[in-house]
């Protein structure tokens, strides 16, 4: 039986609509997974559903995390954010967490990870962490922007055998302080922490890079993928 992995779902505020990158959905495919996308809901007993139903959880990219996710004040740069995805991506976390269900995040879904968990996050590169590192590629996304290096004894490590890889990079915030929940296992040239892991769960971690873009041409991307594929 196929393993039933549920998305959380990309929301459009101009159009009032859903919608999904395919790469997602194709990458989960390719490892014989099944794909399911959530609707945008904050309501626990649906969610409870999706808890019952689905093996793991992939947190996609998309708005901006809320400052008030981390207890910080917003400021003028940060994006739109969305509350019914933050309060559900809340819900459906912390239950995985509590359940031991495999969760792999992806940009955003990296950056909830930390500051659902404590840590907090630059609300926009360009204002907050000034580097010569290209942060926000143009296409096409299946190649290198930069480098980071991979931290000894973890997930990644473990995973990769490797101590750097070259990631594409499409994103303007970031993980400023880690969560005391996580454990670092990528940093960028310029020091920002791009791979994050829980070590006291089976598979909670998150990437900075985009997989979905990389993962036909990637060996690294589709060895992230398959990992958490198999430990559902």
């Amino acid at each position: 039986m196929r393993k039933i992995i549920g998305i959380m779902p990309l929301y459009d505020d101009e159009k009032e609509s859903y919608w999904m990158l395919p790469g997602y959905m194709k990458m989960l495919e390719a490892e014989h997974a099944l794909p399911l996308m959530l609707p945008l809901t904050d309501q626990p007993d649906e969610l409870d559903g999706f808890l019952r139903i689905c093996g793991g959880f992939l947190l996609t990219g998309g708005h901006d995390v809320s400052p008030a996710v981390y207890q910080a004040d917003r400021k003028p740069w940060c994006g739109a954010c969305c509350e019914t995805r933050d309060k559900m991506e809340t819900y459906i976390l912390k239950k995985a967490v509590e359940q031991d269900l495999p969760v792999l995040g992806i940009c955003r879904g990296l950056q909830f990870m930390n500051a659902c968990f404590g840590g907090t996050l630059y609300q926009d590169l360009d204002k907050e962490h000034e580097s010569s590192i290209n942060h926000h590629m143009k296409p096409p996304y299946n190649r290198t922007a930069h480098q980071v290096t991979i931290q000894k004894g973890t997930l990644l490590s473990d995973l990769l055998n490797k101590n750097q890889i070259g990631v594409n990079s499409y994103h303007h915030q970031a993980i400023k302080n880690l969560s005391p929940s996580f454990e670092a296992m990528a940093v960028s040239e310029d020091g920002l922490t791009e791979g994050i892991y829980m070590p006291s769960r089976k598979f909670i971690a998150g990437v900075q890079w985009h997989p979905e873009f990389s993962y036909e041409n990637d060996e690294n991307s589709r060895k992230i993928v398959r990992s958490f594929v198999d430990s559902i």
